[in-house]
C-alpha cells in the first residue's frame, strides 16, 4: 500500500485548502483512513479520519467545525478540506491508512500507532 499527498502550500490566514491522499495497493471501500499533523516542536496528531465499516467521521476538537474529511473511493483518494485557516495550522500534514481493517477503530482513531501505512507528509503555511 502506498499513499501520496498533496495539496499543501503557503495560505493566508482565513484562507482555505484541500488536502489530498491518492492511494494504491489497496480498495478504500475496506480500508481506514486518517490525516495526522505535525507542528514544529510538537508530537504528531490525529485530526480527521473515516473508519470502516460504517464509514464513520472522527475529528479532533481543533479541527471540528473547520475541516471536512472525505473519500472517494472510485478514485481511491481520500481529502481533508481545510477552511477558515489559522496560524496555528502550520504544520506538515500526513495521511494515514489501516488495511487490512480487522475491527472498527473506534475512539482510537487518533493514534497513530493504529496505522499500518504513511504518506510523506504535505506542508502547509498559514502566514500573511
Amino acid at each position: 500500500v502506498q499513499l501520496q499527498a498533496s495539496g499543501g502550500g503557503l495560505v493566508q490566514p482565513g484562507g482555505s485548502l484541500r488536502l489530498s491522499c491518492k492511494a494504491s495497493g489497496t480498495n478504500l471501500d475496506y480500508t481506514t483512513i486518517g490525516w495526522f499533523r505535525q507542528a514544529p516542536g510538537k508530537e504528531r496528531e490525529g485530526i480527521a479520519g473515516i473508519s470502516r465499516p460504517y464509514a464513520r467521521t472522527f475529528y479532533s476538537l481543533t479541527a471540528k467545525a473547520r475541516f471536512t474529511v472525505s473519500k472517494n473511493n472510485a478514485e481511491n483518494s481520500f481529502f481533508l478540506q481545510m477552511n477558515n485557516l489559522k496560524p496555528e495550522d502550520t504544520a506538515v500534514y500526513f495521511c494515514a491508512a489501516i488495511y487490512p481493517v480487522v475491527a472498527p477503530i473506534g475512539d482510537r482513531w487518533w493514534r497513530e500507532s493504529e496505522y499500518d501505512y504513511w504518506g510523506q507528509g504535505t506542508q502547509v503555511t498559514v502566514s500573511s
